[in-house]
């Protein structure tokens, strides 16, 4: 492939730039050249699933494969918040509080239709012309704004307490771990994303996605 997308099941523990690397390492060694390559839209560290590749002359392109709706499949725990919003972050119990299922469905209902969401400060998002994420690995004080955000639908997929899943349908720039956040506030438990995979972009599905192994790259 010269010009064109890849479609990736980005693996866990591995950063989004981790996996442009590691294609764009592999592409130049096949072409004999540096070959251009890059992501429409990072996916945090101990996320998995469909990452959107642009190589060659694509890459002009990547901003508008950065607005498409995803879909996503998300663990959330309740009982406690997370520094981070995921569990790499310092953990903090706030309730033992066992929401019924009922409970759980009617707070996921705030949270359908245009939303005001305060993304994460562990987050790609430049804060006077810093990134956020590096700001607060940094010590320094970090005030990320509020945005709007589209969430189109959220599904319950399981409940059995602390743990329940989710499907969100969500417009570009959704934050899920914010969201995870968010629904712990409305319960009253407090909560972070323990697992999160996104499964759709737009018309691509995790159905056509690749995995690194498949394209020959192990490391």
């Amino acid at each position: 492939m010269i010009d064109g997308i890849l479609l990736i099941d980005k693996p866990a523990e591995m950063t989004s730039f981790g996996v442009v690397a590691r294609i764009r390492r592999v592409l130049s060694q096949q072409q004999g050249k540096k070959v251009k390559v890059g992501h429409t839209g990072t996916l945090d560290p101990f996320a998995t699933g469909l990452m959107i590749i642009v190589v060659g002359k694509e890459c002009k392109n990547a901003g508008m494969y950065s607005k498409l709706d995803k879909v996503y499949e998300a663990t959330i725990h309740l009982g406690q918040n997370s520094t981070t919003g995921d569990p790499e972050g310092e953990l903090t119990n706030i309730s033992d509080y066992q929401p019924t299922q009922a409970e759980i469905e009617q707070a996921l209902t705030k949270f359908v239709g245009t939303i005001m969401q305060r993304p994460p400060i562990y987050s790609a998002i430049k804060v006077n012309g810093e990134r956020a994420y590096k700001l607060a690995r940094e010590g320094r004080p970090v005030e990320v704004p509020e945005r709007q955000v589209v969430v189109y639908s959220i599904e319950l997929i399981d409940y059995a307490y602390p743990q329940l899943t989710i499907r969100a349908h969500v417009g570009s720039g959704t934050y899920i771990r914010t969201l995870a956040k968010d629904i712990g506030v409305a319960l009253g438990t407090g909560a972070y994303c323990t697992q999160l995979r996104r499964t759709q972009i737009d018309k691509w599905s995790m159905a056509e996605a690749q995995t690194l192994e498949t394209l020959g790259i192990v490391n």
